[in-house]
């Protein structure tokens, strides 16, 4: 069996049994033939001692492509500027899950990403107030509605005084009407009891 120690993700080959070299723990018997791809000297040394013939490959180098050629000082600059921009975010986002915004101190992306929450926060904050709003108009109508069915269901003063006399006649005739029963129809049933 031919092993292959590799971190790669894709551009597997058929008949080849890939391993991640971090998790390397011992020979394994049925290898026949390794391909150690990076530096993992640990590996070559095992399988070496094992009698199992053994191929490194070296990483490519990185290419940097847009970027210029970094000298070793301003390397120690950019890994302090990226360790504080990345300390910037975590403050940021800390701040955030404990329910407080603050601006950062420094970090462009903190900085950055800072503005556009605050820009979202008052989009909300806006948005909340109209809701509210909204709310309380439509209290309003709900009300006025039920002012207005009440008052519809209500007949006026002088009315009332009327329709209690038709049911009083139609009471003392012993004539069923419903108990909501509209001025107009207990007046036809009066209006019945007469031309009888």
């Amino acid at each position: 069996m031919e092993l292959v120690y590799t971190n790669q993700l894709d551009g597997f080959e058929a008949g080849k049994r890939y391993r991640v070299p971090g998790l390397f723990r011992s020979v394994e018997r049925d290898a026949t033939a390794v391909t150690v791809v990076g530096d993992y000297p640990e590996i070559v040394t095992a399988y070496e001692d094992a009698c199992v013939d053994v191929e490194v490959v070296a990483l490519p180098e990185l290419v940097v492509v847009g970027a210029q050629a970094v000298a070793s000082g301003e390397q120690s600059k950019l890994l302090a500027d990226l360790q504080a921009e990345s300390g910037a975010m975590v403050l940021l986002i800390d701040g955030l899950e404990a329910g407080e915004i603050h601006r950062p101190d420094s970090g462009e992306l903190a900085l950055r990403l800072f503005d556009v929450l605050g820009t979202i926060h008052a989009s909300v904050g806006e948005l909340t107030t109209e809701r509210d709003g909204l709310a309380l108009t439509v209290d309003a109508l709900r009300a006025e509605v039920e002012a207005l069915k009440k008052f519809a269901l209500t007949p006026p003063d002088d009315e009332t005084g009327e329709i209690s006399a038709l049911k009083a006649k139609l009471d003392e005739a012993k004539i069923q009407y419903r108990a909501n029963a509209s001025k107009e129809s207990l007046e036809k049933l009066v209006a019945e009891l007469t031309k009888e």
